[in-house]
């Protein structure tokens, strides 16, 4: 091999190191910014197709929804038993799967639209955005599936938690004597506490699951297993529900008043909770909720990222995608 030089190109701001051997050039030699959230390239992915994205979103979360929802239902009850009791009222621990059924009409079509709109949105915005802005790409997807799907789940949150707390016995029954008694809008009793809740939960929940996947692949230098996403599903779902817990405590109080009408709005709520139970109370259930979460957030994305890789590897243009790449 011959001596290397260097040359220097002051027109262009650029070095230019050439070889005997070789005679190969390296231009543009520049310093790479820091990145304070880990980075994701999507220029060398498979080109971006919505409605199959979109298809293998809705099989994905709405099969990640009915298992965790039917494996974690009765701590979700205990939890919201713990959130509805004022002062010092008893905790009754019959009755843990109340309402499970009527939960899951509305569990599957809600997890389905949203992982269905987080999949293609997460996509488009990381395609929109700078590399080293992906966290913003996964916060702006996660608010906006929230969004899309709350239009499901706050009537199957209202009409849930009332069983839970034994307003009603059935959900049909439920439903009809909400809108007998509240009318229609009673589905919809604390949207703005559900909003205020979910969206910024959905947003972190996503991003921290989201941005921990991307720094330990790059760790491993590799794709991660079922387990390795089930521990990063379970570290940022009791993460964000720590940090959610007084917001889900203000969604409960007003979804369970009925037709009473203790609250006047969410701010109102929180005074009354304050000025009456102490601002411990803004904490109330959050052992059940962390441990629910938690263990919902190991399964939910363990068996989400199953199934989408599932579905993926029985993609018909797969093969010749990974031909076309060779």
């Amino acid at each position: 091999m011959g001596p290397i030089t260097l040359a220097v190109d002051v027109k262009n701001n650029s070095f230019e190191l050439s070889s005997d051997a070789s005679n190969r050039k390296m231009h543009n030699l520049r310093l790479e910014p820091k990145k304070f959230f880990a980075s994701v390239n999507t220029s060398e992915e498979k080109p971006f197709d919505f409605l199959r994205t979109l298809f293998e979103g809705v099989i994905a979360g709405g099969t990640a929804g009915v298992v965790v929802e039917t494996a974690l239902y009765p701590i979700d009850t205990i939890k919201t038993r713990l959130q509805a009791a004022r002062g010092g009222g008893q905790i009754i621990l019959k009755g843990l799967y109340s309402g499970l059924a009527g939960n899951l009409a509305g569990v599957l079509p809600a997890s389905a639209v949203f992982v269905g709109v987080y999949e293609p949105a997460k996509q488009t915005l990381l395609r929109t955005f700078p590399e080293n802005l992906s966290a913003v790409a996964h916060l702006t997807a996660g608010a906006i599936g929230g969004l899309a799907a709350s239009f499901i789940r706050v009537p199957t949150e209202v009409v849930k938690q009332r069983m839970q707390t034994g307003q009603f016995a059935s959900a049909p029954a439920a439903v009809q004597l909400i809108v007998s008694k509240e009318g229609f809008r009673g589905l919809y009793a604390g949207y703005g506490s559900f909003l205020l809740r979910d969206l910024p939960f959905d947003a972190i929940q996503f991003c921290l699951y989201e941005q921990l996947r991307i720094g330990y692949k790059l760790a491993a230098k590799r794709d991660l297993n079922d387990p390795e996403n089930a521990i990063i599903g379970a570290f940022a779902g009791a993460l964000t529900g720590a940090i959610t817990t007084p917001l889900d405590v203000i969604k409960t109080r007003l979804m369970v008043q009925g037709s009473a009408n203790q609250y006047k709005g969410i701010f109102d709520c929180v005074q009354t909770i304050v000025r009456e139970e102490g601002p411990q109370a803004l904490l109330k259930g959050i052992g059940p909720r962390v441990m629910w979460i938690g263990i919902g957030g190991s399964i939910f994305f363990g068996v989400l990222e199953s199934t989408k890789r599932f579905l993926a590897e029985r993609r018909p243009d797969d093969q010749g995608y990974s031909n076309s790449k060779k």
